[in-house]
């Protein structure tokens, strides 16, 4: 396997990369930065990251100026 491009929402966010046994993630936006060279075991398992993390952000509360 070589890189792959990963999208959200129809849109790429990032790749996947081979890294020994697994495959590393390179966030190409902003949104998904935490997630940036953290390793998962399938695209999917990257995707379903993506999904939790945008999700616990539109969850979290805003602070108001």
């Amino acid at each position: 396997m070589q890189k792959q491009v990963i999208e959200f929402g129809g849109e790429p966010v990032g790749i996947v990369i081979p890294d020994e046994d697994r495959l590393k993630f390179i966030a190409v936006k902003f949104h998904v930065i935490d997630l940036d060279e953290q390793r998962f075991n399938s695209p999917d398992e990257v995707k379903t990251a993506i999904r939790e993390l945008v999700r616990a952000r539109a969850n979290a509360p805003t602070a108001l100026a």
